[in-house]
């Protein structure tokens, strides 16, 4: 009758928060159309679908997104 759970697999779910488009925009500091585009280009994390126009960020993954930024090395222009 009901769904059958595999009893074996034990794999953690991460909760994480949707944040929307004024959050995220916030937390890196870019605009919506660099936002969108990094999208494109597979620079930046894909949002989710929440119904009709509706879409949301997963927080853990601009989190990732955020940390992996800050560990690249650093480029000073000292010219």
């Amino acid at each position: 009758m009901g769904e059958e759970i595999d009893k074996g697999t034990t794999e953690a779910r991460r909760v994480t928060r949707l944040i929307r488009l004024p959050e995220v925009q916030h937390r890196v500091a870019l605009g919506r159309s660099t936002i969108y585009r990094w999208m494109s280009e597979g620079k930046f994390p894909k949002p989710v679908q929440l119904g009709g126009y509706a879409v949301a960020w997963s927080e853990d993954e601009v989190e990732d997104w955020i940390s992996a930024r800050l560990s690249e090395p650093r480029r000073i222009n000292l010219s």
